[in-house]
């Protein structure tokens, strides 16, 4: 049965009472600011902080003023007993049964922003950016492009969770244009690279999560504590240059091919959020090594669309459709592989899947596999065709899990191709 507000929220909403994920926005008024989603509105926290109503839910060594920042770095220094406190105390401020708010149309005015009419923000600073490569379907995909069906995966491939580390920089927000990258390309036939623009742009449809308590220089986190530093999840559309790709990747793996845009949603969706929706983890084979086993891990069942949509176009075209429980590798075990040789994770960092493919060619999640490489060009209801993406195109990537009566959402992330400069 789905939980009541007193806001009036859509049934299909991705922002039910049930959900409240977190973000940083900027009023047209003030400065930017911590609040949560509820249906087609934002709950303003530093008002609600202001007002008193969230005197005594944080720890004594907390800031009296954590929600007034344009980031959630302080607050997820925190950890988890705070954040599920603020969590417990919102769903009960917001409830249709709660007077407290629903009943004071000044603090009502003061606490209630209309999505429509604020300009959404990055919602951490991102110190570190950490790229899975955690959906086997996908790298079998790509191996077999590159090696053929028999060595599709790399001897380490089901033995380790595989990853490199990105650029942090160039993290945005959804909603940014993404400029066509410039680089290397070595065509087939010829005897030099050349230097241009990219002729193989692709997304990559990702999830991504944000630490929350950190670990120090040295200190691995075992695997069963894992969750106690994982605040929750942002969609990720991991822009890709592919012929830039091919030519540079090779001893030390991606550089100017990913590090030119990296897009995330701006609401963060917590663990406790997504707790209905746990589904246990398939069963690996190899088993992994010990410090990877978890006594009861688990994967979540989030459908994800990603949407191609030409200048052409009235309205965007889904051409991928997935789940995350296609990852093969755990964020308990990602995590735990991450920190096992002593790296320090710090309040903000973000560690990405890797593109999420299934079984199916609808289900591939990227323009690499769903064209092959582009042998096979996606054919659109505009007659048009693509191998990859054009300058003018938007790729959205969306993603929600299917409750009892609700929807829990993340929104979505958005980027439009502009060209080289």
């Amino acid at each position: 049965m789905a939980l009541r507000s007193f806001i009036e929220v859509a049934k299909d909403s991705h922002f039910p009472l049930e959900n409240l994920p977190f973000g940083v926005f900027k009023p047209r008024e003030g400065p930017a600011r911590i609040g949560v989603a509820l249906g087609e509105n934002i709950v303003d926290l530093a008002a609600l902080e202001e007002a008193g109503l969230l005197k005594d839910l944080l720890p004594e060594t907390a800031a009296a003023t954590v929600f007034t920042r344009d980031s959630l770095n302080e607050f997820l220094a925190l950890g988890r007993p705070a954040w599920r406190k603020v969590r417990e105390i919102l769903q009960k401020l917001l409830s249709a049964d709660t007077a407290t708010l629903r009943d004071d149309t000044k603090l009502r005015d003061r606490v209630f922003h209309r999505q429509a009419d604020v300009v959404m923000q990055l919602p951490a600073k991102i110190g570190n950016y950490t790229d899975f490569y955690s959906s086997y379907h996908h790298a079998h995909n790509v191996g077999t492009m590159l090696r053929g069906p028999e060595n599709a995966l790399m001897p380490n491939w089901k033995w380790l969770p595989v990853a490199y580390h990105g650029r942090a920089s160039s993290v945005v927000s959804s909603g940014t244009d993404v400029r066509r990258p410039q680089g290397q390309i070595k065509p087939p036939d010829a005897a030099a690279p050349v230097f241009g623009p990219t002729k193989s742009l692709d997304y990559e449809l990702e999830m991504a999560f944000l630490i929350g308590l950190g670990n120090s220089l040295g200190q691995a986190m075992p695997i069963d504590r894992a969750l106690d530093h994982i605040f929750g999840f942002v969609l990720m559309n991991d822009w890709s240059a592919r012929d830039i790709q091919a030519w540079e990747y090779q001893p030390l793996g991606p550089f100017l091919a990913k590090n030119f845009c990296t897009s995330i949603s701006p609401w963060v969706v917590t663990l406790e959020a997504l707790e209905a929706f746990r589904k246990p983890l398939p069963r690996q084979d190899p088993e992994p090594l010990p410090y990877l086993r978890a006594k009861t891990d688990f994967t979540f069942d989030i459908q994800l669309e990603a949407k191609l949509q030409t200048a052409k176009m009235k309205t965007p075209h889904t051409i991928t459709r997935t789940n995350f429980q296609n990852l093969y590798w755990s964020i308990s075990q990602q995590l735990a592989h991450h920190t096992a040789g002593g790296c320090n994770l710090q309040p903000g960092d973000l560690l990405a899947s890797g593109t999420i493919s299934g079984e199916t060619e609808e289900s591939r999640g990227c323009m690499l596999e769903l064209t092959w490489r582009g042998a096979n060009p996606l054919k659109l209801p505009t007659d048009e065709t693509r191998k990859w993406l054009e300058d003018g195109d938007t790729l959205a990537i969306t993603g929600w899990c299917d409750g009892d009566g609700y929807r829990v959402g993340f929104g979505e992330v958005t980027g439009k191709i502009l060209p080289a400069l």
